[in-house]
């Protein structure tokens, strides 16, 4: 058996962070950590799904109730049969690739098929807020070279008027987390153009992803909260060009990589997302970005601390993680 300790760790953000439906204080996220005989960690973080329900109580229920299967000789593999998707499996099947790689001395991207790590350069995100809040936040990001902004069905073209204005050379992501409709789209479609916005994460609720589906339009779509796991991929042809991959909604590194493989067989272009947390979240996330054409992998970044052992990241270039932090 392997030694397993569930802990709930509340990271502060730098400001109120506002989406369509919802404003966060704080991110609350488990970590888990797996320690064999010979005394190796391994260590993985999940904020799980809060759209769906997950809270710290939930996932650490879920690894209590599976805690007396987790054998030494256990394969990532395992969990998929093990738990649902979600954070749960998340914060588990990340650490168990941790705990792997340091009993072996062998980094997690190799044991993932991946060339050495390249530096990857990470959106930064622009809350749903006020005027003044809006324009403070794109001023203070003026110089990143990819700013995603957080749009409702009520505040879009001011806030996205308002970036434009502080950071004129960015380019553009908007992300209404499911809060537009097919007319609203429409409506909107000179002024995005206008502002060259080039792409636009989850415009409708998930369930109404058919109303995209004749629909010619100029900026293309990422499914977000309509692409879960591999089993979601393929009703989303013909809806969305990208799929938004994160390890909290499709339950760890192990699934996540499945996606691509799946995503690229059908034709979608990829990014990589996350739910916020602290750069042990982001350290398994940055091997899916490897192989992704736009990377939000900000959640540090909007937080007032970090764990230790941080993923260096400089002017919005993040590089990879170190072998003490993760991997």
């Amino acid at each position: 058996m392997m030694e397993c300790t569930v802990s709930t760790v509340h990271w502060p953000l730098k400001t109120p962070f506002r989406i369509a439906g919802a404003t966060m204080l704080d991110v609350p996220v488990i970590q888990v950590e797996l320690r064999d005989a010979a005394g190796n960690k391994g260590r993985g973080e999940a904020a799980g799904i809060d759209y769906d329900g997950e809270t710290p109580a939930s996932m650490t229920r879920q690894i209590s109730a599976i805690q007396h299967l987790l054998r030494n000789q256990l394969k990532t593999e395992e969990l998929l049969a093990m738990l649902p998707r979600g954070g749960a499996r998340n914060a588990l099947d990340c650490a168990l690739w941790d705990l792997r790689s340091k009993q072996t001395g062998l980094r997690a991207a190799a044991r993932a098929g991946l060339p050495p790590l390249r530096t990857l350069t990470t959106a930064m995100t622009i809350g749903l807020g006020d005027d003044h809040q809006t324009r403070a936040e794109a001023r203070a990001a003026h110089h990143a070279p990819l700013l995603k902004i957080k749009v409702d069905a009520e505040r879009h073209l001011d806030a996205i008027r308002i970036v434009r204005e502080e950071a004129p050379q960015a380019r553009l992501i908007i992300d209404a987390n499911g809060s537009w409709s097919r007319p609203l789209l429409e409506q909107l479609s000179p002024a995005l153009r206008a502002n060259n916005v080039e792409l636009i994460e989850q415009p409708v609720a998930r369930g109404d992803d058919d109303s995209l589906l004749d629909l010619d339009y100029p900026i293309p779509f990422a499914a977000d909260e309509s692409c879960t796991d591999t089993a979601s991929i393929a009703a989303l042809r013909g809806r969305y060009r990208y799929l938004n991959i994160k390890l909290d909604k499709c339950g760890g590194l192990t699934e996540a990589l499945r996606m691509v493989e799946r995503g690229k067989e059908l034709g979608f272009e990829l990014m990589v997302g996350n739910m916020c947390g602290s750069s042990l979240a982001m350290a398994p996330a940055f091997l899916v970005g490897q192989r992704c054409r736009y990377v939000d992998l900000d959640g540090p970044q909007l937080q007032s601390r970090d764990c230790e052992q941080a993923m260096r990241c400089d002017n919005f270039l993040l590089y990879p993680p170190t072998p003490a932090l993760w991997g």
